[in-house]
């Protein structure tokens, strides 16, 4: 249906060249998605009904409409596009075996450059709690997401298995990523079958690390000293906890309170030839209002060797910013895509696809929000995920396409309406590690339930009634 005010342009166009992804264009325009096809090999030698382009754009937006159905995405996308771009001919929505075959021929190629390319820190020196001192922020730590429970998502990417159980109900892919604590912008991920841990994923983040960094990360990643050694020597500093079991002999003890100590890679404990110097920080927490039952006493190893550049109680302070990446896993797991969904794609190719997808969807919403801070210093806390994410769906809708004006008019307007309405300032929380319902009535899905026996007859055929007795 035409608008008021639109005037229909006398030329003829293919309506894919003008479907964008609303006000989230601004992060990832046309010029940049057709540069991730090409780098990825996946440039076409003749137009199709579903190009390439706007399959990228498809792919965004199934991460974007996570609970719509494969037509009714596409639906969103070309939404008011048709009379604005002065497309004339008929045009019918693909159907879903088109739309799939369209992404199996896409890849995840285009989508893992589309990351790399645009995904970058956001923050300004001007940003609340986005650097300490000289430092930008960034933390690391890992998630699982389930896939469908399919034989190649199974061969792939494997499965938890409890100790009570066979494994769980589907196939799950760990993620490890790279965050920007004070924008909870993602700019880097490691991406892996759930066999594969933790620490051999983050080595793929070593890529996404330069100097001016302090990275924070869990003792889960403070016990492998190859993964510290290989991202300390780009340049980023560290400041990781370590496990009560880690030796850390004192070499020499500071005035703040911290000492000197070395890590010794574990494969080369007898000759000493990598030893990584650190500096070490223990501290414990006094509040009363804590459960008396929790680990009060924490120690971190840090490359900044030199106390009167980082003081060992500014550190200690430091470390929980590490918890602003679970916000990050919160927004990217139960908002954008809905709590314990599992995605859509049947194969791995498609699984990582779309879990690209996922990633950039979440980044161009992070950068929205972030022009809405802008340099007035207002926090990104502040501002709240779940409405910048229902203003871009609603930009998507509105078919405003590739228009470099009517994206920044767009821009404007869902700033301002984002910004209308803060959340108030973050109060001091805690919350017990806990759940309502651990349990189920029902018993746990296993091997022996994926090919539960068939029916072969209706039920008019197959009941028999009894006699009375």
């Amino acid at each position: 249906m035409p608008r008021v005010g639109w005037v229909k342009p006398r030329s003829d166009q293919r309506l894919s060249d003008h479907v964008a992804l609303g006000v989230l264009t601004r992060t990832f325009p046309p010029s940049l998605v057709d540069a991730a096809v090409q780098a990825a090999g996946k440039g076409e030698q003749r137009h199709r009904l579903l190009p390439a382009r706007l399959v990228v754009y498809y792919v965004l937006a199934l991460a974007l409409f996570s609970d719509s159905a494969y037509e009714e995405v596409m639906r969103n996308l070309v939404e008011g596009l048709a009379y604005q771009s002065g497309w004339k001919s008929h045009w019918e929505v693909p159907t879903k075996g088109a739309i799939s075959q369209a992404r199996a021929r896409l890849g995840a190629g285009p989508l893992e450059e589309c990351f790399k390319r645009a995904c970058v820190p956001l923050a300004s020196e001007m940003t609340p709690g986005a650097f300490y001192r000289t430092w930008r922020l960034m933390a690391i730590d890992g998630t699982n997401l389930d896939v469908p429970d399919t034989a190649v998502n199974d061969s792939e990417f494997g499965r938890a298995t409890p100790a009570r159980g066979e494994g769980s109900a589907f196939p799950q892919v760990r993620l490890v990523g790279l965050g920007e604590c004070g924008t909870h912008a993602l700019c880097g991920v490691g991406i892996g079958p759930y066999k594969t841990g933790e620490n051999t994923l983050a080595l793929e983040l070593v890529r996404s690390l330069a100097p001016g960094m302090l990275v924070l990360g869990d003792r889960g990643f403070g016990g492998s000293y190859v993964l510290f050694g290989a991202m300390a020597a780009t340049g980023a500093d560290l400041l990781w906890r370590v496990k009560s079991s880690a030796v850390l002999p004192v070499l020499e003890r500071f005035s703040d309170g911290s000492y000197r100590s070395e890590l010794v890679i574990k494969d080369d404990k007898g000759r000493k030839q990598q030893v990584l110097g650190v500096r070490v920080v223990v501290y414990e927490i006094d509040d009363p209002g804590r459960n008396s039952t929790e680990e009060t006493t924490y120690r971190l190893v840090t490359t900044i060797l030199d106390p009167k550049r980082a003081p060992a109680s500014e550190l200690a302070a430091l470390y929980p910013e590490r918890w602003e990446f679970e916000t990050l896993l919160d927004e990217l797991k139960t908002h954008e895509r809905g709590p314990k969904v599992v995605l859509r794609s049947k194969s791995p190719d498609g699984v990582r696809q779309e879990i690209y997808g996922y990633l950039c969807t979440h980044y161009a919403i992070r950068a929205l929000m972030n022009e809405v801070v802008g340099q007035d210093g207002l926090d990104p806390d502040r501002v709240s995920f779940t409405r910048s994410l229902r203003a871009a769906r609603r930009s998507v809708r509105a078919g405003i396409g590739t228009s470099a004006h009517a994206i920044s008019e767009a821009l404007c307007a869902a700033v301002a309406e984002i910004g209308r309405e803060l959340l108030p300032e973050r109060a001091l929380r805690a919350a017990a590690r806990v759940v309502k319902r651990k349990m189920s009535k029902f018993g746990v899905k296993r091997t022996a339930h994926r090919n539960w026996p068939q029916p072969t007859k209706p039920a008019r055929e197959a009941v028999r009634v009894l006699a009375a007795p």
